[in-house]
């Protein structure tokens, strides 16, 4: 047999038209936080405010990605990223969260979005990733059923801005993290501990993303994209017993159905109105809102880092903290009676274990409550102890090793008829870490902040070629 008779290779990869990116949040990155017309955000605030993050860090600078990114565009071109998925400071398109747009805010996206589609890169762009204008938090924050009509406003000007090249539009990143950490727990902005609070303020989260979703239709080309991004959770009992089953079916209606439900089914569990029936009779809820919540939407992001592990506990006994969220009090409501335990296997630099399976299960999940519904895996990544060698480089094994589970995680639910479109790696660059300030580092570029140069990481070279070739190394 000569070799141009051997039969061709079955690829073993993802499909040609698959995904390839890397996201990042503009609280994060940006930094000029004052700058331009820019106005605080919750986030501002937060970090300014002693004891909150550690080491007293705050986003002011962060990676100067404001004033870099060109740089960080230049790089994302040399690794072949196919997208970025960023997000807009809502306090810098609109100062104060309402009245006239910043025109020099939105200068810098308009930059932005045309310099990464000079570079073959596609724009996809977050509305909120957790940056509300402290004046609306002044007013009630997401508490308050106003906020949601505000985001709409912000929506339409943004979209009217960028919509003639920006395809694809993400209304909310992580509500659950907005309501739970920021209104539950308190660990996250603004940092209140009200867990009726936390209830609330979820409910106008997803009416903010029913009427986004509702402005963004009315103002962006046909053809458009608009979607929703969830940190769903993987959520597993410890056995079969009756307990702990009842345990798991707590947490993954605060953590999952309490979004999918009303968002793709207009409805709220019955079970989870009825677990925290003693702390709210829901009245936040008006006629005509889960209609406006369920409006359809083109595609759905799932950010998954490690799966939940759980079990019955005495309902008398203080709330545990080993659910991965820091603090002393619990971000889920009505969680009495729930123990939250540690999965096996190696651990992150967050602490977080690493479980590439619950990633599977969520896909695989999502294939058979929403049939035909795309999939996005929009944030993935790792957080370790990373540096730079004496020879400049930082190499980092533990992450290229979580990356290739992950993505084999992801072919494995798409042979099995997960319908995944693509893959957002978290994060492109080293970055502010929210309460963890600047001490975990989650970029496959490594960021001195001290000078802000750029190092690509043995995880980025690795994520190049994995991009190029559309497959993973054996």
């Amino acid at each position: 047999m000569t070799v141009e008779a051997l039969p061709s290779p079955v690829r073993t990869g993802f499909p040609a038209d698959f995904v390839w990116g890397a996201a990042t949040a503009a609280y994060q990155i940006e930094g000029a936080a004052a700058l331009d017309g820019r106005t605080p955000s919750i986030w501002d605030t937060f970090s300014h405010t002693p004891g909150k993050v550690r080491n007293g860090d705050t986003g002011d600078i962060a990676a100067d990605h404001y004033h870099r990114y060109r740089e960080d565009i230049a790089l994302m071109s040399e690794l072949g990223l196919g997208a970025y998925r960023f997000s807009l400071s809502w306090p810098r398109v609109r100062p104060g969260g309402q009245g006239p747009a910043n025109r020099a805010g939105l200068d810098f996206y308009d930059r932005l979005v045309d310099e990464l589609l000079a570079n073959g890169v596609t724009p996809v762009a977050t509305l909120y990733h957790w940056d509300l204008p402290q004046e609306l938090e002044d007013e009630g924050g997401w508490t308050d059923r106003d906020t949601a009509y505000r985001f709409a406003e912000y929506a339409a000007i943004a979209a009217e801005a960028l919509g003639d090249r920006v395809p694809t539009w993400t209304t909310l990143n992580e509500p659950w993290c907005s309501a739970f950490l920021g209104y539950g727990n308190g660990v996250h902005a603004p940092g209140r501990t009200d867990p009726v609070a936390a209830l609330t303020a979820h409910h106008h989260l997803l009416l903010a993303h029913g009427l986004g979703t509702a402005a963004l239709r009315s103002a962006l080309p046909a053809g458009a994209q608009v979607s929703l991004t969830l940190n769903l959770a993987a959520v597993r009992p410890l056995s079969t017993d009756p307990g702990d089953l009842d345990a798991a079916r707590r947490i993954d209606g605060l953590a999952n159905r309490i979004f999918l439900d009303p968002v793709f089914h207009g409805r709220y569990p019955a079970d989870v109105l009825a677990d925290t029936a003693q702390l709210t009779d829901w009245a936040f809820v008006r006629d005509g809102d889960l209609a406006e919540i369920s409006r359809p939407i083109d595609s759905l992001g799932i950010n998954y880092y490690t799966p939940t592990v759980v079990a019955a506990d005495d309902p008398a006994a203080p709330a545990p903290r080993q659910d991965g969220h820091a603090g002393e009090l619990s971000p889920w409501p009505a969680d009495r009676g729930v123990r939250f335990l540690p999965a096996e296997g190696s651990r992150t630099a967050m602490g977080w274990p690493v479980d590439a399976d619950g990633l599977y299960e969520l896909l695989t999940r999502l294939r058979d409550d929403l049939p035909g519904l795309p999939l996005l895996v929009t944030e993935n990544g790792a957080a370790y102890e990373d540096y730079t060698d004496p020879s400049g480089a930082v190499h980092d094994p533990e992450r290229v090793a979580y990356l290739h589970g992950h993505l084999s995680a992801v072919r494995r639910a798409m042979a099995d008829g997960a319908p995944v479109r693509g893959y957002f790696l978290w994060s492109l660059l080293d970055n502010f870490e929210w309460a963890y300030g600047y001490s975990k580092r989650f970029g496959i570029v490594h960021v001195d902040f001290a000078s802000q140069r750029r190092t690509p990481k043995d995880s980025a070279r690795w994520y190049a070629r994995v991009i190029r070739t559309g497959d993973l190394p054996q």
